[in-house]
C-alpha cells in the first residue's frame, strides 16, 4: 500500500471578527504570540486568546469605517531561528489581504512573538503601520545580526511594553525602537508602568491606545495628544512615554 504524503501545512486567515463590512477600506492582521522554537501546530483557542480582546475592541470601534480584522493562524507555533516562520506567515497574510480586498491599508498588530513577526513583516507594500505589544525580541549577540529596522521606513510604528514584564525584556524593545527611530521618525513606544507581560493590569488603557493608533493610521483620524507627543518627541522621551492611567476615557483633545 502506497504511503500517503504528509500534507503541507499552510498559514490561514481566520474569519473576520464580527460582521464583515460590505466594503472593506482597511485591515488589521492580528498576530498572536508563539514560541522561540517549535514546529508543532498551534492550538487554535490558546494561540488566539492573546489578541482576541484587541480584535473585538477594534471591530466595535471601526465598524462604520469598513475595517476587517483577521487573526493569522500560523503553520507552526515557533519562530525557529533563521526560518522565521511567524514572520513569513505574517507576510503571506498581507499578500492574502491584497488578493481578497485589493489596495487597502494594513496594520500588523502583534503580541509577544507576534510582535516580532509584525516588525519583521512591516516592510510589505500593503502595510502602513505596525503595532507591537510586549514584543518578544532576542538577546543582543555580537555574532548574530541585529533585528532589522530598515523595512519599517515609511510606516508608523507603535510599541507598548510593561515595565515588569518577566517574559520579554522591555529594555530590548526600547533599544530596537531607538534604532528604528534613527531610520524612521514615525516610531514611538509607550511604557506601561508596573504591568507584566500580558498587560492585564492596565488592559483598558492598552486597548484604548491600540484603538487610537489604528484609527489614526488606517482611517486618518487625529491621534490623541499623548500619541502625537510620543511621535514628535526626540528619543528617549518618545520611546519611554508613560501610558497614563485612565487613557482612553477621553481620547480626543
Amino acid at each position: 500500500m502506497a504511503q500517503q504524503a504528509t500534507p503541507v501545512r499552510t498559514a490561514r486567515l481566520g474569519r473576520p471578527l464580527g460582521p464583515e463590512p460590505t466594503t472593506v477600506s482597511g485591515v488589521v492582521l492580528l498576530l498572536p504570540g508563539g514560541d522561540e522554537t517549535s514546529h508543532r501546530r498551534p492550538s487554535p483557542m490558546f494561540a488566539t486568546a492573546s489578541v482576541r480582546a484587541l480584535g473585538r475592541r477594534l471591530t466595535r470601534a471601526a465598524r462604520e469605517e469598513g475595517l476587517a480584522v483577521h487573526v493569522v493562524h500560523y503553520r507552526c507555533r515557533g519562530w525557529n531561528g533563521t526560518e522565521a516562520n511567524l514572520a513569513h506567515d505574517a507576510t503571506w497574510a498581507a499578500d492574502e489581504v491584497v488578493r481578497r480586498y485589493g489596495d487597502v491599508p494594513v496594520c500588523l498588530a502583534g503580541f509577544d512573538m507576534g510582535g516580532r513577526a509584525a516588525l519583521h513583516a512591516g516592510g510589505h507594500e500593503a502595510v502602513n503601520s505596525v503595532l507591537a505589544l510586549a514584543p518578544w525580541l532576542p538577546e543582543e549577540d555580537v555574532d548574530v545580526p541585529p533585528e532589522p529596522v530598515k523595512q519599517l521606513v515609511g510606516r508608523r510604528v507603535l510599541m507598548a511594553h510593561g515595565t515588569n514584564d518577566q517574559r520579554t525584556d522591555p529594555e530590548l524593545s526600547f533599544r530596537l525602537a531607538a534604532r528604528a527611530k534613527k531610520a524612521n521618525r514615525d516610531v514611538c513606544r509607550f511604557e506601561v508602568h508596573s504591568d507584566g507581560h500580558g498587560l492585564h493590569q492596565h488592559r483598558d488603557e492598552v486597548l484604548a491606545l491600540a484603538e487610537d493608533f489604528v484609527m489614526g493610521t488606517l482611517f486618518g483620524r487625529s491621534f490623541s495628544r499623548p500619541v502625537e507627543d510620543a511621535f514628535a518627541a526626540p528619543p528617549p522621551l518618545g520611546l519611554r512615554m508613560p501610558l497614563a492611567a485612565g487613557f482612553g476615557r477621553s481620547l480626543r483633545r
